[in-house]
């Protein structure tokens, strides 16, 4: 336990601190457009994920099929040279939509979740990026571009799922990704500091902790229903 601590610590070992999050001087043109291409991957790699999850509960598209073409363009994703953009977006895509198709086979039989609660959520996601691209478009400030982002987030999601315990846990995870989202954007402006940023790539790891971190509170929703049965 002291180990992960100890990882976690040191990941978060940065140059950057809590005020240069909150910095309200303009960025400069580099970093900007920089984390304004991310954000417009990652809004359009979540609106793929939500075709690909839509796709799989009308027809069923999900199947080892798409899983096996996931794992082939993942893997082609990361052979193809980082000079490649545009076929690198596609292959991201292309993973994003499989991903979608097949990941409500695993929440379905190891979660019992249904897959209309999956799409509920990924369409929660993509407000979350939304409201960061659209906060990029219009402030240049990273701190109103946080604060507008969080607020704008908070306010959109209330209003779009409804009361109930699944929901008030679906936008717990989304507001914990969304700090997540706060500083790995941060990274971003402070590794553009050194040159080009390589916004494929941190578009794709952001949008696969995301479903690292559902898995995650899913299974501790599980262990904490367990241990509550076993008290009962």
């Amino acid at each position: 336990m002291n180990f992960l601590v100890n990882a976690v610590k040191l990941y978060f070992n940065r140059n950057w601190t809590r005020k240069d999050m909150m910095n309200s001087a303009p960025m400069t043109e580099h970093a900007y457009t920089s984390l304004k291409t991310v954000y417009v991957t990652l809004f359009l790699a979540i609106l793929a994920t939500a075709f690909g999850s839509y796709l799989h509960l009308i027809w069923e598209t999900g199947g080892m099929l798409s899983i096996m073409k996931c794992g082939t363009s993942l893997l082609w994703l990361y052979r193809t040279p980082q000079q490649r953009v545009l076929a690198r977006l596609l292959y991201l895509m292309d993973v994003a939509i499989c991903f979608g198709a097949s990941v409500g086979l695993f929440t379905k039989y190891f979660f019992e979740i249904d897959q209309s609660a999956v799409i509920r959520f990924l369409q929660g996601a993509a407000i979350v990026f939304g409201c960061f691209l659209f906060a990029a478009k219009v402030h240049r400030e990273r701190s109103h571009i946080y604060i507008t982002s969080l607020i704008n987030t908070g306010i959109l999601l209330l209003l779009w799922f409804d009361v109930s315990q699944w929901t008030l846990k679906a936008y717990i995870l989304l507001a914990f990704f969304m700090g997540y989202l706060v500083l790995y954007s941060q990274e971003i402006l402070y590794d553009a500091r050194f040159g080009e940023i390589n916004f494929a790539n941190c578009a794709f790891t952001i949008f696969f902790c995301l479903p690292a971190i559902v898995v995650h509170a899913v299974r501790l929703c599980l262990g904490a229903n367990t241990e509550q049965h076993r008290q009962n």
